[in-house]
């Protein structure tokens, strides 16, 4: 299991979101991989994600995106997410 946040340095909403994935790593330590892909660094990765609008965090299992979060949601949304899948 992995999430990965799509996130740019001078996107504010990216920057209210970077905590959240910072307790989600914590929390979910051992069961899933939190991961953050800076688009100015690696745009052909958000490319193939289709990543359109950042932040973007994507949900993937056994390698295959099953869920995508676009802006900047409360934890309780992402924390959804993951326990579902789990």
């Amino acid at each position: 299991m992995a999430v990965v946040d799509f996130w740019a340095p001078w996107c504010g909403p990216c920057q209210m979101l970077g905590p959240v994935m910072e307790d989600l790593a914590a929390q979910y330590e051992g069961r899933a991989l939190v991961a953050k892909v800076n688009v100015d660094e690696e745009p052909e990765l958000a490319r193939r994600f289709g990543v359109m609008n950042i932040p973007t965090v994507a949900f993937l299992k056994e390698g295959r995106e099953f869920d995508r979060k676009g802006g900047a949601s409360p934890p309780a949304a992402y924390t959804e997410v993951l326990d579902k899948a789990l």
